[in-house]
This record gives C-alpha cells, structure tokens and sequence, in this order.
C-alpha cells in the first residue's frame, strides 16, 4: 500500500537493497485501481490533498501532467432529499425545513450554555459542537453504518482527528465566504486526483523501485516473523494460492500489514498480555459493489454520503465526475459506479453472494432516486471485498493498543507504518510520511511515527498549503 511503497521507495534512494513482501497480486493496498473491461474502479474515492510540502511534491514527481484537479461536489442523502456538503445554508434550509432548522438552532445554543462535561465519546464531541438535533440528523446513523457499534462507543478522538476544527459555527462560515482562508480539510472545494485512478500513482512507484534494483514479491504473505535477542532476523513467506514457502532475511524491517496480524505472528510468540490486546482491537472491512450503468450521466457528484438507514450503502462514488479517465469503453454511454458497503469480515453481508449484491444495490439506487425505477439499465457488475480498512476506535481501545505497542517496540529494527500497521486512522499522506520517516529512523533518525497525524504540524487546520 502506501506506506509500504513509500518507505521502498525511500530506501531505494538513500542507497539501501530493499524488498517488499506483497499478499496480494497488485500494488496499492486499498488505494488500488482496478481495471474491469476498460472502465477504471477506484476502491472508494481517494482525494489526494495534504499540507504537507514533501508528499504534494513527491506525488507531483511522479504523476506529473497525471495529476489532475478535480471541482468537489459531495452531497448527503437524508430522509428522502439531498444536502449539500460542505454545508449551503438557504439549501440545508429548505431541506430541513423551518421548524426542524429552528430546533436544529435551539439545540446548538443549548450545547453551547450546557455542553457534555466529558467528551469521552464520538457522540459527545460531536453533540458539543454540533448539538444533539443535527448530531441525530447527520451524523449518528452514517457513523454508525461505517463502524457497525453505537456512536456512543465510538472514542471522541476518532471525531477530533477526522473532523478536527470543525463546527457548526466554521460549516457556517465556509458556506458564507466561499472557503476563503479555509484550512479545513473537511471543506475543501477541490483537491488533485491521478488521471486514471490512484493505482496509477502507486504502479508507476513500483516500476521506480524495480527499475532501480528493489524487489517487489507479489503473492507473497508474512506469516511468521522470527526473532532474537530483540531483533527480528528473518520472515516466512508463503504463497496463498500455491503454498510455496520462502524466507527472507533482512537488517530493518517495515511493517504495514494489520498490527494485530503483526503481533500474532512474532517468532517466539509475543507475551500472553500483547496477544490478548490483540484478539480486543478491531478492524472494518469494506465491500464495494462495483457497477457499469447504461446512462450518460447518473449523478453529479464525485460521492454522495447515504445517511438514511432505508438503504445499507453508506456512499457512493462515481468515477466518471473524479476524471474522465476512468472510462475507457464509450464514456458517452456508460457511467460506472462504486456503492460501498460497510461490514465485518465473515459477516452475513460479506458471504452474500455477488449476484445477490448486486442486484440489491440496483434496488438501492432506485431507493435513493438514482436510477428510475422499472428501468434495467445495469449491464455488468463485480464485488470488492477490503478487509482491515478501518480501525475501530472503540472506548478503551487505547489501553490495548499501547500494550501492543510496548511488546513490538523492544524489536529494536522493526517499525510498524502505515493505517493498518499502526491501527490508526491515517489518510494517504501521513501513511506515506510514515513510510520516509521510517526510513529516515534506520539512518539514525529519532522520528516517533506514532505522533504523525497527532503533533499540530501534521493537523488538517495547520498553516501552510500544499500548492
């Protein structure tokens, strides 16, 4: 994925002979591109903005003329219409209507003069800044599609990281002045995207790489890392469809495989506590059905956020509107489409078989009054199935998490990078300044790659701007 290219990519440069052990038969992770008879499927959207200087200039360096900028459109489906988002007050207004937009204002006021006095909770943060009629409006069904457990289990952190510097009052005030000085990466009106996916920008750094003497081993998955005297020596490797296995020695070690995955698989095992933290972190898993429509046009935005609880899909992208790129075969004809579906893997929705799936999400479609209904315009389809997509900041994960940390830590040549591989909620960037900074770690650096994305720098108000 991202952070492990990145780091490759690193070590390549600095000089250093470099391998990457890859489970699966592409590059990208879940920022893949896949190309089905011609159209082009990212797994969800993939929005490429960052604050930080060096990875705009590293994805410039190697997309070039390739990496376009995309006009944002982003809508809410909610009880039967469509929001826009970022929030346009006279739209929110009629949606809402004037009694609910009236309670939706009461409600504020009174998170504003008794706010929680803790904010131990998802539901908590948001209902302090939000209050609790819009928190109930726009933000408890969706979250809680995305994370299958009650906002009320969900850590406040979570919030503070994703939607850090946002309010009611900010929503408000970007809607009014047009995102002038906007330093809200939940607001931004545009953002740059690669010209055919973001398996592109990820292909072409693994043709960096190899080009300059690195291996890349597809196929290939960890499945027991040894270790001695506080250094990890070697990794057995196996082949899932063949069985064939191998060993691979090395003197640093990277790791952007699920964390939990990484401590259950140390060679002597991790200590009884660290492999019992392991089995009480969770991650989500993701499944997209991925649809080809006989339509020019099917919707207008890049991603719609389906809110209302009628329907499973939680959002939709529509590729065509990320860049016309992303169709290959009769672009005037035919629009493809990504309905993504949050669940657990081995869960009810993730057996269903893809018949089934997706004829079901047709029916959404219809549902949310994107497809007429009585009309069969859905000529082909396939299923994505991600696991490890998201983890789950369930109350007192933490607790579990440092333990984990602790007893993968005293390797002292082992750096987990990466969302996965260090069970925190990174976008793109900072999975790839894991990556470099890791690398920098191995030349004599002092990096803590727990504090990216934590320390202000790193903060999606911070100043500075990419451009």
């Amino acid at each position: 994925g991202p952070a492990g290219l990145a780091a490759a990519h690193a070590a390549i440069e600095s000089g250093y002979r470099c391998t990457v052990l890859e489970k699966d038969d592409c590059v990208g992770g879940i920022a893949r591109t896949i190309n089905y008879k011609g159209y082009l499927f990212d797994i969800g959207g993939h929005r490429f903005f960052t604050k930080n200087r060096e990875v705009n200039d590293f994805w410039h360096d190697i997309l070039k003329d390739d990496f376009i900028r995309v006009n944002r459109l982003s809508r809410i489906y909610y009880n039967g219409k469509f929001f826009h988002y970022p929030l346009k007050p006279w739209n929110a207004f009629r949606g809402l209507g004037p009694i609910r937009s009236f309670h939706i204002f009461l409600s504020y006021l009174n998170s504003r003069i008794a706010p929680c006095k803790e904010e131990n909770s998802f539901e908590e943060w948001v209902t302090n800044r939000f209050g609790k009629v819009l928190y109930r409006t726009f933000f408890k069904t969706y979250t809680e599609k995305v994370w299958g457990i009650p906002c009320s289990r969900i850590e406040a952190e979570w919030a503070s990281q994703r939607i850090k510097g946002l309010s009611l009052f900010s929503a408000v005030k970007n809607a009014l002045f047009q995102g002038r000085g906007n330093r809200i990466k939940t607001l931004i009106p545009q953002f740059h995207y690669p010209r055919e996916g973001p398996g592109m920008l990820y292909q072409r750094l693994a043709d960096k790489i190899r080009e300059k003497g690195g291996r890349i081993e597809y196929n290939a998955e960890a499945t027991a890392i040894h270790h001695e005297k506080k250094r990890v020596t070697e990794v057995s490797v196996v082949n899932p469809a063949t069985g064939e296995a191998s060993q691979v020695e090395g003197d640093y070690f990277l790791s952007s495989m699920p964390l939990t995955r990484l401590a259950e698989r140390l060679v002597p095992s991790a200590p009884p506590d660290v492999l019992d933290s392991c089995s009480n972190l969770h991650y989500r898993a993701i499944l997209v059905v991925n649809l080809v429509i006989e339509i020019k046009d099917l919707f207008p935005d890049n991603w719609i956020y389906a809110h209302s609880p009628e329907v499973r899909v939680g959002r939709l992208q529509n590729y065509k509107n990320w860049s016309r790129d992303m169709i290959k075969t009769e672009p005037e004809r035919y629009t493809s489409i990504g309905m993504e579906y949050f669940c657990n893997e081995g869960d009810d929705l993730w057996n269903t078989r893809d018949d089934i799936l997706i004829s079901d999400a047709g029916e959404e479609l219809k549902t949310l009054g994107l497809l007429p209904k009585g009309e069969h315009r859905i000529i082909d389809g396939f299923i994505v199935r991600m696991p490890y997509t998201y983890c789950i900041y369930e109350l007192g994960y933490k607790k579990y998490l440092e333990i984990i940390k602790e007893g993968i830590r005293i390797l002292s040549n082992l750096q987990p990078i990466g969302r996965a591989g260090m069970f925190k909620y990174n976008n793109m960037d900072h999975s790839i300044l894991t990556g470099f900074l890791g690398v920098r770690n191995i030349q004599g650096g002092k990096f803590d790659l727990w504090n990216v994305n934590v320390e202000r720098e790193y903060h999606e108000e911070a100043s500075g701007d990419a451009d």
